[in-house]
């Protein structure tokens, strides 16, 4: 069936495409232009003014996981410093929890984001730490999310040795994750994985045909950023701490800078430097960061906001950051912008601009949203 969508006030389509309506045919976009040329079609809805734009593209969460973090958080409310070792806690609680209970986790935060104007999503393992945990969740998340990473390496368990757990990750787990998923991912950190480590775990993910990702620059300076520049990973988030040399590095390379905002206040550390990374000229993306410990937020609209009152980026760059930035970090090309042949996923706001988003902070602004040409609010 396809679908006439009229009465566009503003329509963002992260394209040279424009107009005021467009058609959705199937999972698809089939025409956008001007409402007095439209084509016919099955059905025609009337968005009566507001804008819409393209469903958030969230490239970055951690959503199998079991267990609650209240506390920790409060006590970082209270001064206490983020370090990464939290992370067992939910390792301790995901390994614990059935299958059904991960997948009810999973369903529901991606079904709450989805709410809020989020299309499609990424997310990770790495509350396993073990080769069953981390296949579990691997397929626990393929058959909940839009894009799957391996991140075996989020952190050694505790009692571990570190180079020995490497090993089991580059091999015996990597071996069978890989099936599942399409991207590798290393928390290179202190506290975790150093370059070496995170570098001997990419390069057994690249060589098994997976595209890589890397967490950098959290806590810090350090290599992550340099890491991910030098093996042409998609993208490296956080980037929270940057020198000179790493925007730079950022903006020579295809690799999107993907900042985490929402993780960056719920730490208590300093937001990243988007201004300089994008009048360098990176490609910068944003997204949730999802997960019960450091960012256990799913709104894309509360990260856009940030990135405009905080972080010195415009509402068109944000947006497009959240949208055709996360496609990019992803490394798609069908979703994050409304063009002939995209996928059908439109966020219409309950406003009359894009520029709403931040003007209305904290205002829950989604009117609807179509996913894959259905209409699922």
């Amino acid at each position: 069936m396809s679908v006439l969508i009229t009465g566009i006030g503003e329509l963002t389509t992260n394209t040279e495409v424009s107009g005021d309506a467009l058609v959705v045919d199937g999972d698809r976009v089939a025409w956008v232009g001007d409402s007095g040329s439209a084509p016919a079609a099955d059905e025609r809805v009337d968005v009566e003014g507001r804008a819409v734009l393209p469903g958030w593209v969230d490239s970055h969460t951690h959503l199998v996981f079991a267990g609650d973090r209240t506390a920790e958080f409060g006590a970082r409310m209270a001064g206490k410093p983020y370090t990464a070792g939290g992370i067992a806690v939910t390792v301790n609680a995901t390994r614990a929890a059935s299958d059904e209970e991960l997948a009810a986790v999973v369903r529901k935060h991606v079904a709450e984001a989805l709410r809020q104007g989020t299309t499609f999503v990424e997310t990770k393992t790495g509350y396993g730490l073990n080769v069953a945990d981390e296949v579990r969740s691997a397929r626990i998340a393929a058959e909940h999310a839009d894009e799957v990473t391996f991140l075996g390496a989020h952190l050694v368990p505790p009692g571990a040795d570190a180079d020995e757990y490497v090993d089991l990750v580059r091999g015996e787990m990597l071996d069978a994750v890989a099936p599942l998923v399409r991207w590798a991912d290393v928390f290179c950190e202190k506290g975790a994985f150093d370059y070496d480590q995170s570098k001997a775990v990419l390069v057994a993910a690249q060589q098994k045909g997976l595209g890589l990702r890397v967490h950098g620059n959290q806590l810090g300076e350090g290599p992550g950023v340099r890491l991910a520049v030098e093996l042409g990973a998609a993208s490296v988030d956080h980037c929270t701490y940057l020198s000179t040399e790493d925007v730079d590095a950022l903006a020579s390379s295809d690799t999107v800078a993907t900042l985490l905002p929402a993780c960056d206040l719920s730490t208590r550390q300093s937001l990243p430097p988007a201004r300089a990374l994008l009048d360098a000229g990176a490609t910068v993306a944003l997204a949730s960061n999802c997960n019960p410990g450091s960012s256990y937020t799913s709104s894309m609209a509360f990260c856009v906001t940030t990135a405009v009152l905080q972080m010195r980026m415009t509402v068109e760059e944000a947006v497009w950051a959240a949208t055709a930035g996360g496609a990019q970090a992803l490394r798609r090309d069908d979703v994050g912008v409304i063009r002939p042949g995209a996928r059908a996923d439109l966020h219409v706001l309950d406003a009359p601009s894009i520029t709403h988003l931040a003007y209305r902070p904290g205002v829950p602004l989604t009117h609807s949203v179509w996913r894959q040409g259905q209409r699922a609010i």
